[in-house]
């Protein structure tokens, strides 16, 4: 069976945490976009939850500077590479690079902590976005 780019668009599509391909379900009535992701709060709020889950790798030098290959790697998706960076205390993707050890949280506690960001929203009352 050939995997084509439709039929794979639509597999991802089925993907809870890989919101690039989500768009239609985090679309409101009013055509205004909520998407679900880490927030900087969020994290720091779970951060000792995420490290306590984590275990320590060897860095590996194809991921320097490339922490979005670290995520796909470890859990199937780039859009964790916010969330190896923040526990690991790195501030960009620059500086991603010449570590001894990285830490890598689980991915049962990674969605843990995204349960406490998924809040129900009143989708009637929004709007608009403010830039």
């Amino acid at each position: 069976m050939t995997i084509t780019i439709d039929k794979e668009a639509r597999q991802r599509e089925k993907l809870a945490i890989d919101i690039n391909f989500l768009g239609n379900r985090y679309k409101t009535e009013n055509d205004v976009y909520t998407f679900p992701s880490p927030t900087l709060s969020t994290l720091d709020k779970h951060l000792f939850y995420l490290l306590k889950n984590s275990v320590q790798k060897p860095f590996e030098r194809k991921y320097s500077m490339r922490p979005d290959y670290l995520s796909y790697d470890e859990y199937g998706t780039v859009q964790l590479s916010q969330v190896l960076l923040y526990v690991n205390g790195i501030r960009s993707n620059e500086e991603f690079q010449n570590l001894n050890v990285v830490v890598v949280p689980s991915m049962s506690s990674i969605i843990e902590m995204l349960k406490d960001k998924f809040s129900v929203q009143d989708i009637d009352n929004l709007i608009e976005v403010n830039w």
